[in-house]
């Protein structure tokens, strides 16, 4: 696994708000109202996190949603024509996605959450499938778990101790 610290002040960082939630809580002397934004961030060359903010009002909620994501920025693997190096499937909780390899010229072939979080990451052909639970918060840690875990073909060679022509065939 690669875990490394990466600072959110060398990107120009673009953000994207994927839900807003009101959530409710019943307390003695009535309803208490805040709110829960979901926010991705990416500088779309290969650098995206999510977070999530929670606060009274929405302003507030997707400030925070947006530091919670930039603590949590990945660097994503491609290939040079922007698309994932092979296929792979992310879980998270109920939510499983399918992000497959596809040739120059395909577009994003994705769903909204999905959607966002590969746009932000600067992926520009790829073809998705959304399995499972279709919670959006989710959804979009499920793509991000795939797109974390996935490795490029150099990586591959120097954890095995191999070149990459051995690796690629």
């Amino acid at each position: 696994m690669r875990h490394e610290i990466i600072d959110p002040s060398q990107f120009e960082l673009t953000e994207k708000v994927v839900s807003i939630k009101r959530v409710t809580k019943v307390v003695k002397g009535g309803r208490n109202f805040r709110f829960s934004a979901l926010v991705v961030v990416g500088d779309g060359n290969g650098h995206v996190g999510a977070g999530l903010g929670k606060a009274a009002e929405i302003p507030e909620a997707i400030r925070k949603g947006k530091e919670d994501a930039m603590k949590k920025l990945i660097r994503v693997a491609m290939t040079e024509d922007a698309s994932v190096p092979y296929d792979f499937i992310g879980k998270f909780g109920g939510a499983s996605v399918l992000l497959k390899w596809a040739p120059q010229g395909t577009g994003i072939i994705a769903g909204g959450p999905v959607r966002n979080v590969l746009e932000l990451a600067g992926i520009k052909n790829i073809r998705t499938k959304s399995l499972g639970s279709n919670n959006k918060q989710n959804v979009v840690l499920a793509t991000l778990e795939a797109l974390k875990q996935m490795k490029t073909p150099e990586e591959v060679a120097r954890l095995r101790g191999k070149s990459v022509e051995e690796i690629l065939g």
